[in-house]
């Protein structure tokens, strides 16, 4: 027990009495050699000296924090060992001495400071007249564009609706390439199109901005002397659409390229690794009765109705995300990345529901580890629960015997 004291109680008496014996230098030199670029001359000597001392006492704080944690506890088994404490007793004071010990060293890092009311939360994200108009389209098969801000820079649209823009600081590296090679032009192509229509998108031509259609830009909010203000854009593609033609590329150089080339309304550009999923077809017929529908949409789940006299192949206006998986008429089904961000999916000829379902695999391993954790948990419990039983029957067995 003393031997055990003196490793980890002695040890931080130490540093908290002398804690420039094994830490003399608490600013390394990497961080020392950035000071000395971005500080005067002047200015380094006395900021360093602060540093310094600020950090020696946030380190000797936190040794003599774990000195009396150490000594209390030894306190504890000491008081026990000389049979003054039950066990049990020892066993709740030591835990409640482990709670304390955590609940202040945790609550550095997730502290009452840092939560808010949901009204708060709720009033960062102002709505806008634009985006009351927007909310009264109840179809959910619609994406918004708004140019009244930076449109890659802000969230408060992405609050309100299906945004194409928003701001993540992890994101996908095809979007954001998309976003450089044809999004951003398009942008200023369409800020044109807006002013020279006097805001009337169905006189714009109807390539000048296939991309932003084929996000499924049904609304563009921009900026007038009156406030933002949402435009129509009939134009869009909607959720889903069958194509008359896909064109099988080398590989994604190829199919980000491809995409400025056709019109992505009537052909689908798709890495050619993925052309035995689509069945091979490279050339759709039409089919001028054919329909598919958005019947229900969430952030994880998404259901269409498709009603079709032909095979073909149909391209959704949803990012293409390998977890993702489809079912046709709760059969599996194979998804595969179209247009270079979008889904795509044969669809045979008929009435059929289609679903997708967004489940990883990571997702379901570490559900399946959690309740094999807790299965173990509880059997430890219902184990030890047993044995304390047991343990008390026999001991009032000798006790009767006695």
């Amino acid at each position: 027990l003393w031997i055990s004291f003196g490793l980890t109680g002695g040890l931080a008496l130490i540093l908290a009495m002398m804690p420039s014996v094994f830490f003399p230098n608490y600013i390394p030199d990497t961080e020392m050699a950035m000071l000395k670029q971005g500080l005067p001359a002047s200015e380094f000597a006395p900021f360093v000296e602060n540093l310094t001392e600020i950090r020696r006492s946030i380190f000797t704080a936190d040794a003599w924090r774990s000195f009396w944690i150490v000594a209390v506890g030894m306190v504890i088994l000491l008081v026990y060992s000389h049979k003054k404490l039950k066990a049990n007793w020892a066993l709740a004071a030591i835990g409640i001495l482990c709670l304390v010990d955590l609940w202040n060293v945790d609550k550095r890092y997730l502290n009452d400071g840092l939560f808010q009311t949901k009204r708060i939360t709720t009033e960062t994200f102002q709505q806008t007249e634009a985006d009351k108009v927007i909310l009264q389209d109840k179809d959910p098969n619609y994406r918004v564009l708004k140019l009244a801000t930076n449109t890659f820079n802000e969230n408060n649209t992405s609050y309100w609706h299906k945004s194409i823009g928003g701001y993540h600081a992890a994101k996908l590296l095809r979007y954001q390439q998309l976003i450089e090679w044809y999004i951003t032009p398009e942008m200023q192509t369409l800020s044109r199109a807006i002013q020279a229509n006097q805001g009337d998108l169905s006189k714009a031509g109807a390539d000048e901005f296939p991309i932003l259609n084929m996000l499924n830009m049904k609304y563009v909010i921009v900026p007038t002397q009156n406030g933002d203000v949402p435009i129509l854009n009939p134009q869009a593609y909607g959720n889903a659409w069958r194509v008359n033609e896909v064109r099988y590329v080398a590989d994604a150089d190829e199919e980000i390229a491809g995409l400025g080339e056709v019109n992505p309304r009537e052909t689908a550009v798709v890495d050619k690794r993925f052309q035995n999923l689509l069945s091979g077809m490279e050339k759709c017929p039409a089919d001028t009765v054919a329909t598919i529908r958005l019947n229900s949409y969430a952030p994880n789940r998404i259901v269409y109705e498709s009603n079709a006299t032909r095979d073909g192949i149909v391209v959704f206006s949803e990012i293409y995300y390998p977890e993702w998986t489809a079912t046709i008429d709760d059969q599996p089904a194979d998804v595969v990345c179209a247009d270079y961000v979008l889904r795509a999916m044969h669809i045979p000829a008929g009435k059929h529901t289609i679903e997708m379902i967004f489940r990883p695999a990571s997702i379901r391993a570490t559900q399946a580890i959690a309740y094999i954790g807790w299965g173990v948990l509880l059997l430890g419990l219902l184990v030890a629960l047993f044995g304390w039983r047991k343990h008390a029957r026999l001991k009032d067995t000798v006790e009767n015997l006695k």
